[in-house]
């Protein structure tokens, strides 16, 4: 099997996750910012886009090298044997980014690189007239940085967080790959109690059982490449079934989403529902200063509005006050909060052990993680009640 160079794209600040994912998976890693380098065959390509939690996208490095006239781009594009990746029929949309270089224009950019790979195409397969493009998609993409020119081709198609189950939604969702990312940064294992406070449309709970159950997140949804002439069914089928096996259906999770307005609650059984997990998430309509709990070694992840508008600033500080008074019991819970408020710890009452800048969007953002201390049986095990 044809191996590729490969690269997995991502939110800033989560970049050694998604490494740590890959690695978890057997992969040699090299992390970049906003990208992870790997190597793989197209059974890799599509074991990656089913398996990883955090990542955006799966794409291949189809070529690199410097450019800084559009004569020189337009050469070294065309040089490229793009019939090995590109049937006759291939709509290949170009899209473009370019900072820091001589080739600014991106349109340019894209005009050029598109028309060097229809004359490749067009000599290879003998066409006198127009490419077809009626066929698969093969979305390309030109990026050049400091004059260095990157050619890939996306693998996945809608972003790897679109895993299918987020039929409704309220203001302000967080992504579901940023809500994995969340989780995974945090102590939790599946034998331990999860609560999100402020759970939304539920995207946080339902990744957290996704995660406690080991369930490929791209499982339920397909990706671009599966429709492309060179990748054959059978390895998809293959890895859909091998995700099927590992899964583990019968583990017992114990996960409750919170909100204070009902109808984020419906929404969030809507979701849960849709993804399958609806008997292993709990979500009650309640607010964060009447939460209590017997439970212990549990952990508390938050994504609170952040006041990003002055009017709402003083109601989401309360509500970070509110968050410090009925959490400070809790000694053996481990809480983690994101926002942007980098004023925070001031009203939360307490400097969080630890602070990881992440970026939610384009908002830099905080996520705050203050550690508890786990009573442990004398076997050895974690309590949990």
């Amino acid at each position: 099997m044809q191996k590729f160079e490969l690269m997995a794209t991502c939110a800033s600040g989560i970049e050694a996750l998604v490494g740590k994912e890959l690695r978890e998976l057997g992969y040699d890693v090299e992390v970049q910012n906003g990208r992870v380098r790997f190597e793989g065959t197209i059974e890799d390509i599509l074991k990656t886009n089913l398996w990883l939690r955090t990542a955006d996208r799966i794409k291949i490095v189809v070529s690199e090298f410097e450019a800084k006239t559009f004569d020189s781009l337009f050469e070294q594009t065309k040089q490229i044997n793009w019939d090995k990746l590109l049937p006759i029929d291939a709509n290949f949309p170009v899209e473009g980014r370019s900072r820091n270089s001589q080739l600014h224009s991106v349109p340019d950019a894209q005009s050029i690189v598109k028309k060097a790979i229809v004359n490749q195409l067009s000599e290879t397969y003998h066409r006198r007239t127009r490419l077809p493009e009626t066929g698969a998609v093969y979305p390309i993409e030109v990026a050049i940085n400091k004059d260095q020119v990157q050619l890939t081709l996306d693998t996945t198609g809608d972003s790897l967080f679109k895993r299918g189950y987020r039929i409704d939604k309220g203001g302000a969702p967080l992504k579901e790959n940023m809500a994995a990312a969340l989780v995974l940064l945090t102590s939790w294992k599946p034998d331990m109690p999860f609560v999100d406070p402020v759970c939304g449309s539920g995207t946080i709970p339902i990744e957290a059982a996704l995660i406690g159950q080991n369930i490929a997140p791209g499982f339920n949804r397909n990706f671009i490449c599966e429709k492309w002439d060179w990748v054959p069914d059978t390895v998809s089928e293959k890895l859909r079934d091998e995700a099927d096996a590992q899964a583990n259906y019968d583990a017992k999770l114990d996960i409750i989403g919170y909100d204070i307005d009902q109808n984020m609650i419906n929404i969030s059984k809507r979701n849960a529902l849709e993804a399958g997990l609806e008997d292993l998430i709990s979500f009650k309509q309640m607010a964060v200063k009447d939460f209590k709990t017997d439970k212990l070694n549990g952990v508390i992840v938050a994504n609170p509005p952040y006041g990003q508008r002055l009017s709402d600033q003083e109601s989401v500080r309360k509500l970070y006050r509110e968050m410090g008074v009925v959490y400070k019991p809790l000694k053996t819970w481990s809480k983690y909060i994101l926002t942007s408020d980098l004023e925070f710890e001031r009203f939360y009452g307490g400097q969080a052990t630890k602070k990881r800048k992440l970026y939610n969007g384009a908002l830099r953002t905080d996520y705050f993680q203050y550690w508890g201390k786990p009573v442990w049986h004398h076997e050895g095990k974690r309590e949990t009640n």
